[in-house]
């Protein structure tokens, strides 16, 4: 195997193992609540929301540290997220001022 070769093989094999390592987290949404009131995950790693209610939800942050507006879904769709700042982000529901929950990433 050519020194070529080897290099090829070795960073295919690195992207490989950094995919498989940035975990996804899955929140549901049902009655009107997050699955989750706070959750802790690492910098490079995603959350996807799930709706698992009979109505639209519209998830969103405005936080320093990720902002995003995942638009409105309905029951038996998912958004995700990637987060890749450490920091604390507030999520809320635009639809259900009432769900709230918070992420805590860190590096």
């Amino acid at each position: 195997m050519s020194r070529r070769t080897s290099l090829v093989a070795g960073i295919a094999l690195a992207s490989v193992v950094l995919a498989a390592y940035a975990a996804e987290h899955v929140v549901a949404q049902k009655d009107k609540r997050f699955s989750v009131q706070k959750l802790r995950i690492k910098v490079g790693e995603s959350i996807t929301f799930r709706n698992d209610d009979p109505y639209f939800h519209n998830i969103f942050s405005l936080s320093s540290a990720r902002s995003f507006d995942l638009g409105s879904f309905p029951k038996g769709e998912s958004r995700s997220v990637t987060f890749d700042k450490a920091g604390t982000v507030e999520v809320e529901c635009a639809i259900h001022p009432e769900m709230k929950m918070t992420v805590e990433v860190t590096k």
